[in-house]
């Protein structure tokens, strides 16, 4: 097994500045596309340049982009975001397309949110004073000392009762009224 997660920053999931909570505002500061003039692993960005980017400058205009032409080097998206973090990303031999795609996801990122360690899958501003809930939060002292597999406490708490039931325990009762009645009649022959 890898050491390599104690070296990630860690922190909790949450939107930056509540962003969304009234209206979103992109992260995304500034782009900036490195690439080279000649060399073919840059061919995909010349493109994506030459047919998408005026495009996406348009439909995005709080989104700073900048192109850096340079000499036999790889071409190379750099993403900037509000919170100072940088994405930086190689696009080595990626086609136009699939460069669209990256910066699709620079734009849609809060920053390196994806070197993130997670200490807990969820986080709150506010935590609860009445403290966290456990199964056995509400249960009655008795069950504490209970012996499982238990008849008892394997029973739904409420149930309603079936007609069955209802027509046993009426029949039970017209017994038990019979036999009082039978028992007063003895009684009575008994004491004349």
């Amino acid at each position: 097994m890898s050491n390599s997660h104690l070296f990630l920053k860690s922190g909790f999931p949450r939107a930056p500045l509540q962003n969304g909570v009234g209206r979103y505002v992109c992260q995304l500061q500034r782009i900036t596309l490195k690439f080279c003039k000649n060399n073919g692993s840059s061919r995909g960005m010349r493109d994506f340049i030459e047919n998408h980017l005026v495009d996406f400058a348009k439909e995005n205009p709080g989104i700073v982009v900048y192109v850096k032409p340079r000499r036999h080097r790889t071409p190379v998206l750099v993403g900037e975001y509000l919170n100072g973090e940088r994405e930086w990303m190689s696009c080595r031999n990626n086609t136009q397309e699939e460069i669209s795609k990256w910066v699709d996801l620079l734009k849609t990122q809060n920053g390196s949110s994806s070197s993130l360690r997670l200490r807990k899958m969820w986080h709150t501003d506010v935590p609860s004073i009445q403290g966290p809930w456990t199964p056995f939060l509400l249960r009655s002292p008795e069950s504490q000392g209970q012996v499982y597999p238990s008849e008892e406490a394997s029973k739904p708490l409420e149930t309603p009762q079936t007609a069955t039931e209802k027509l046993i325990e009426l029949f039970r009762q017209q017994q038990l009224e019979a036999g009082e009645e039978a028992h007063e009649v003895l009684n009575k022959k008994r004491a004349e």
